[in-house]
Order: structure tokens, then C-alpha cells, then sequence
């Protein structure tokens, strides 16, 4: 299994119900491409702000294997929805940090 992280750094003026509703796009993409185990959003509670550098916000996706996060790499739907995130963060594109780990 391979689950997906991204760590997301938005614009101060990106409101929590804007936030919800990317999240709740991302989630929907569980019934689009088959093989997403999982998908979870969450707050960073990191006390550590100098090394959080705002990345405040998460979320991950848990794919069966490689092959599933391939086809979600490439699905259109996950690109457009993706567009959006990047035009909300801070610094755009330098607002997103992802880290794919086996479990």
C-alpha cells in the first residue's frame, strides 16, 4: 500500500469552508478511480512553528499500490481539482510539499 501526504501552506484569505470543500472534492475521487483505500484531512498541530513553515494543513490518500497512485497522478479530474489547491496556497506551487511512503 502506498499512502500519498501532502502538506499544504494556503493563503491567509483561503477560508476554512473553501478548505472543506477542496477536501471534500479530493474525497470524492475514492468512488472515481478504483484502488484508493483511504483518504483523511487533517490539521498540523505542530508546536514546532519554525520548522512547520506554515504548511498548517494535510491530507492523504492510501492506494492499494503503486499503479493506483500512478492513475491518480494522471486522472484529470485529481489535475483540475489539484489546480485549484495551487492557486490557494502561499507561493503557489512552493505552497505544497508531497511525500509518498510505503506502509
Amino acid at each position: 500500500m502506498i499512502r500519498h501526504l501532502v502538506h499544504l501552506r494556503f493563503r491567509k484569505d483561503v477560508s476554512e469552508s473553501e478548505k472543506q470543500a477542496l477536501y471534500d472534492d479530493l474525497s470524492g475521487l475514492s468512488g472515481h478511480i478504483d484502488g484508493i483505500v483511504d483518504f483523511q484531512s487533517r490539521k498540523n498541530v505542530s508546536v514546532e512553528t519554525p520548522v512547520v513553515r506554515d504548511f498548517l494543513d494535510m491530507f492523504w490518500f492510501d492506494f492499494r499500490d503503486v499503479s493506483v497512485r500512478d492513475r491518480y497522478l494522471e486522472d484529470e479530474t485529481h489535475q483540475e481539482i489539484g489546480g485549484r489547491i495551487v492557486e490557494r496556497l502561499d507561493g503557489g506551487i512552493d505552497g505544497v510539499f508531497v511525500c509518498d511512503i510505503e506502509l
